[in-house]
C-alpha cells in the first residue's frame, strides 16, 4: 500500500482505477481516459495532486538562497502572488527537480514533484548551510487543479463574492491567499484553470461541490496526454539528473543576468549553452506522425544532419486525443533537417514542430 491523498475515498467512490505513482495510490482513470481528455479541453476537469510536494522557504536570506540554489531568479517576482517555473540544477548542469515557486507577502512557497521529495528536501537542506533560511515541507495540505475552458467560472460560483472577483482579476502565473487557501492561475494542461492548496480536511468538501456543479474527475492518465498536447516537460523522461536544461528546452527557465549571480551549475550550463550552439549538445523537439501508429517512449529517431545520418530518442510519445494524431518530444541532434522513428524496424517519417501542440483546445504548430 502506498501514501495516499485526503481524496483517496473519493477516488474509490468514483470507481477509479488506481495505480502506484511515485509511491502514492492515485487515480489513472475514472471511466474513458479519452472523455476525461476531451471534458478539460471542451468544459472543466479536476485533478487530485495532493502528492505533489508544497515546501515554505522564509528567513532573512530566502530570496538569496533561492537565487542560489535555482536556475531562474526570484528577483524577477516583483509583486506578491508572482509565480516562476524553474529548476534545481546540480554542478554538472543536470536537472536535480523542477519546480514552481511563488512570492508570498513573507518568504515564498515552492511546489515540487513527489517522485522526488525525500531527494529534493535533502538537496535543499545540504545547500542552506550558511543561509538564514527556514525550509518547511507543508504536508498537511492538498493541492486540487481545476482546468479547462469553465473552469474559473465553476470554481468562482463556489466561493464569496471577494474572493471569486479577485479569483477572476487573476493573470497567469500569479496566485492569491484567502485566509488558509492558496490559490494560482497554474497549471500543467495548456487551458485556463486554477491549483487550489488548501488544507487537507478542506478538500472532500470542495471535490464534492465541484462534482454537483458539473466538474469531472481526471485522472493521471488524461493529464498525461494533456501535458504533452501543451509540449510541458515530464520529470523523469524528458529531464533529469543527467541531462542539461539546454537539451530539455528549458533555456528560457535560466536567468543569465545578471551575471554576478552565481546560482548552483551555473557554469556547467553555460558551457552548455556554448556546445549547442556548436551542434554538439542535441536539443528536445516537437515531433508530428500523421500515419497511423503511436510514438512511444524510448523509440528511436533516425534523423539527417548536414547530409549524414544521426540518432536520436523519443522521451515522451502519446496518441493526441485533440488532434487526432500522434506527437512526441524528441531529443534529436541540433540542425535535424529530416527524421524518421523505428517502429518495429520500419521508419515512419515524422515531421519536427516546435514543441507545443495544443493551446486553449487548438492546435498551435504549421
Amino acid at each position: 500500500m502506498g501514501h495516499r491523498t485526503p481524496l483517496y475515498q473519493k477516488h474509490l467512490d468514483a470507481n477509479a482505477r488506481i495505480v502506484d505513482f511515485g509511491g502514492w495510490d492515485m487515480p489513472i482513470q475514472y471511466q474513458s481516459l479519452i472523455e476525461e481528455h476531451h471534458a478539460v479541453r471542451q468544459h472543466a476537469g479536476m485533478f487530485d495532486v495532493s502528492h505533489m510536494t508544497v515546501v515554505d522557504v522564509n528567513g532573512a536570506d530566502a530570496k538569496a538562497w533561492l537565487q542560489y540554489l535555482l536556475a531562474n531568479d526570484v528577483d524577477r517576482l516583483k509583486e506578491t502572488g508572482k509565480a516562476l517555473y524553474s529548476a534545481m540544477l546540480n554542478a554538472d548542469g543536470g536537472v536535480v527537480d523542477d519546480l514552481i515557486v511563488y512570492r508570498r507577502q513573507e518568504g515564498y512557497r515552492l511546489v515540487v514533484n513527489c517522485g522526488t521529495r525525500d531527494k529534493d528536501l535533502a538537496w535543499m537542506q545540504q545547500h542552506a548551510k550558511g543561509f538564514q533560511v527556514s525550509i518547511t515541507y507543508r504536508p498537511e495540505l492538498a493541492i486540487l487543479a481545476v482546468h479547462g475552458p469553465e473552469s474559473i467560472d465553476k470554481v468562482c460560483s463556489l466561493l464569496a463574492p471577494d474572493v471569486a472577483a479577485s479569483v477572476q482579476a487573476l493573470g497567469n502565473f500569479k496566485a492569491l491567499e484567502s485566509g488558509t487557501w492558496f490559490i494560482a492561475r497554474t497549471g500543467y494542461t495548456g487551458e485556463r484553470g486554477l491549483e487550489l492548496i488548501i488544507p487537507s480536511e478542506d478538500a472532500p468538501a470542495l471535490w464534492d461541490k465541484l462534482l454537483t456543479i458539473g466538474v469531472r474527475p481526471i485522472g493521471l492518465g488524461a493529464r498525461d496526454t494533456l501535458r504533452l498536447e501543451a509540449g510541458m516537460n515530464l520529470y523523469g523522461h524528458d529531464m533529469n539528473e543527467s541531462v542539461s536544461p539546454i537539451a530539455a528546452n528549458m533555456i528560457q527557465t535560466i536567468a543569465w543576468e545578471p551575471a554576478s549571480r552565481q546560482f548552483i551549475g551555473r557554469a556547467a550550463v553555460e558551457k552548455h549553452r556554448a556546445q549547442q550552439e556548436a551542434g554538439e549538445l542535441p536539443c528536445l523537439t516537437g515531433l508530428v506522425m500523421e500515419e497511423r501508429g503511436v510514438l512511444r517512449e524510448g523509440l528511436r529517431v533516425v534523423c539527417t544532419v548536414n547530409g549524414q545520418e544521426r540518432e536520436g530518442v523519443i522521451t515522451s510519445g502519446t496518441f493526441s486525443p485533440t488532434l487526432k494524431h500522434s506527437i512526441a518530444l524528441a531529443r534529436i541532434p541540433v540542425g535535424s533537417t529530416d527524421c524518421h522513428v523505428d517502429i518495429r524496424g520500419k521508419l515512419i517519417p515524422v515531421r519536427i514542430v516546435k514543441p507545443n501542440f495544443v493551446r486553449f483546445g487548438a492546435k498551435v504548430f504549421e
